[in-house]
């Protein structure tokens, strides 16, 4: 298992998305328990779902971060998927939109899904206390619903502005009470 700094000096891509996901439990759920404790929630249900978040979280900054890597000749996506849709990483570089490129996007975007899904699955059982540290669900979701808006082209600009109602979507879910 890599570390935070082997991976980040390491510039490969993840060999699966077991891989992807471990890398996103050790920094992006890492920092909701770290958040948690400041709330001073301990609570087993709250780490729980701060895990499947975070994990969310982290496939969707891959996915975010993969036009920009691109453009430097580099793809970070797991390689086993790539393969699955016979997608080579020089197809990413070259900016393709070919449904087996966007097959690769659709499965590991639904991955995310998956995760925030089983996050929500037992808010019930989460104290409202921890729900502050879950409002970064909100722009997970938004990417998610802006990426099948465009039929899972990672290289559509539209994907790369600013969202102009982010605000009232976090303004919304936290006046709710839900992640």
């Amino acid at each position: 298992v890599l570390t935070l700094q082997e991976k980040n000096l390491d510039d490969r891509a993840y060999r699966n998305i077991q891989e992807l996901e471990t890398y996103a439990e050790n920094t992006q759920s890492a920092l909701l328990y770290l958040t948690l404790e400041m709330l001073g929630v301990r609570d087993i249900h709250a780490d729980h779902a701060a895990s499947h978040i975070g994990k969310a979280q982290g496939i969707v900054t891959c996915l975010r971060a993969t036009p920009y890597h691109s453009t430097r000749q580099k793809v970070f996506l797991p390689v086993d998927i790539c393969m699955l849709h016979g997608v080579s990483q020089e197809d990413f570089i070259r900016g393709k939109q070919e449904k087996n490129v966007r097959d690769v996007i659709y499965d590991i975007a639904s991955q995310a899904h998956i995760h925030l899904e089983h996050a929500r699955s037992f808010s019930k059982k989460v104290p409202v206390k921890a729900y502050p540290a879950f409002l970064c669900t909100v722009a997970v979701d938004d990417y998610l619903y802006n990426i099948r808006k465009v039929d899972f082209n990672i290289f559509n600009p539209s994907l790369q502005k600013k969202s102009t109602l982010l605000p009232l979507h976090l303004y919304i879910r936290s006046w709710k009470k839900t992640y």
